[in-house]
């Protein structure tokens, strides 16, 4: 949704009906994950995207339709014998895609949902896409932190969804969940599909060096709010980087513990070490690795450096389960000589870790090529 509803809002405000399609399931190597979404705006313009290709153009039709006659419905994309080369998945791959018409009658709630998009407030939309009822199909919820807003029919179903969600939002997770018709935990014949509009997850890089200034780049790219912190003033400055979010001068270790302090890092944070100095990096790798978990925090230098700070951590009593939290030397080794080229190591090391990726050319292994947090077992046991 944070990637099309900057196309949605000018038809909505408008009073029209876009078509909106919506990944809501998948399994096997499909190519767009849970929470992928195409919207097909009012003047038939089209924003984003379901499958990279493979299936846009019936969704498309689908789209047009459920925006022309306000019926909502859940389709799956698949490959067989007769529609491999038209309009299914020739990944081999498998797409449950649900299309609503969407306009100020179908989502009143719509424009509080950008405006905490925009703020970087967590914020989960929850939307019925199956249900004996066929007027429930279609039905939102929005939930925040603290509370929900909207009707899923029934004050039990509201509360059972709700409560389900706040665990999905705080990890920042979509996911299809099954209820009984009326939100009873143990029963089948509604599913809720939760789209997760958690704020972007941080990168704190620490060390105003031009390998720092390209990672900055390349992590504003991939989604991150990027924080580059360094002690002296006169290198840590937005001029240097103007990807970064923010730039801050202070001691590493210091403003780092200020963000622990505030619950401004979690387990999706990604801390990347460019100081190259043990004045800096010593008390600050010492403060995340004994910090609670998070997502990476990885340390630049040679294996000689590398030798030696872990000696320096070990004399300040870190023990080797916390020192096999670090990603050191950081990166995955791609021959990089460019400050570019070590940004997309780094990067790369740092996406291989979220998704239990190997590093290994896809062309060596036999195994699947997308990794997700959840398989279709895990799906299915919920």
């Amino acid at each position: 949704m944070r990637d099309i509803i900057g196309a949605l809002m000018p038809g909505w405000r408008n009073g029209e009906t876009a078509g909106l399609a919506t990944v809501v399931r998948t399994f096997k190597s499909a190519p767009r994950p849970a929470g992928a979404s195409m919207l097909v705006a009012p003047d038939g313009a089209v924003t984003g995207s379901v499958s990279g290709g493979c299936v846009e153009g019936a969704v498309y039709d689908v789209a047009t339709q459920v925006a022309a006659d306000g019926r909502p419905v859940l389709v799956r994309y698949g490959i067989s014998d007769d529609d491999a080369f038209s309009v299914g998945l020739t990944c081999g791959g498998i797409l449950d895609v649900f299309v609503e018409p969407v306009s100020q009658q179908t989502f009143a709630q719509l424009d509080d949902v950008r405006a905490d998009i925009d703020a970087s407030r967590p914020v989960a939309v929850a939307t019925v896409i199956e249900h004996p009822d066929a007027a429930m199909i279609g039905r939102h919820l929005v939930i925040r932190p603290h509370g929900f807003e909207g009707d899923l029919g029934s004050e039990r179903a509201n509360r059972a969804v709700s409560d389900d969600a706040q665990g999905l939002l705080a990890a920042g997770r979509n996911t299809t969940l099954t209820y009984g018709p009326d939100g009873e935990r143990r029963g089948e014949g509604m599913r809720v599909f939760v789209n997760s509009q958690a704020p972007r997850p941080r990168m704190f890089v620490f060390g105003a060096i031009d390998f720092a200034a390209a990672l900055t780049r390349l992590a504003a790219f991939l989604g991150y709010r990027v924080t580059v912190c360094d002690a002296r003033e006169v290198f840590a400055t937005p001029a240097r980087f103007p990807d970064a979010d923010e730039v801050i001068v202070a001691w590493p270790h210091r403003y780092l513990a200020e963000q622990f302090a505030a619950g401004l890092v979690d387990s999706r944070s990604v801390i990347c070490v460019l100081t190259h100095d043990p004045k800096f990096d010593v008390p600050l790798l010492e403060l995340a690795l004994r910090a609670p978990a998070v997502a990476y925090i990885g340390a630049m230098g040679s294996r000689r450096t590398h030798t030696d700070r872990l000696a320096r951590l070990r004399e300040a009593g870190l023990v080797d389960a916390e020192l096999e939290r670090l990603h050191s030397p950081i990166g995955l080794d791609l021959g990089s000589r460019t400050p570019e080229e070590t940004a997309v190591s780094i990067a790369a090391e740092i996406i291989a870790v979220r998704w239990g990726g190997t590093g290994e050319p896809l062309g060596n292994l036999g195994d699947r090529i997308h990794h997700d947090e959840l398989d279709e077992s895990a799906e299915r046991a919920r």
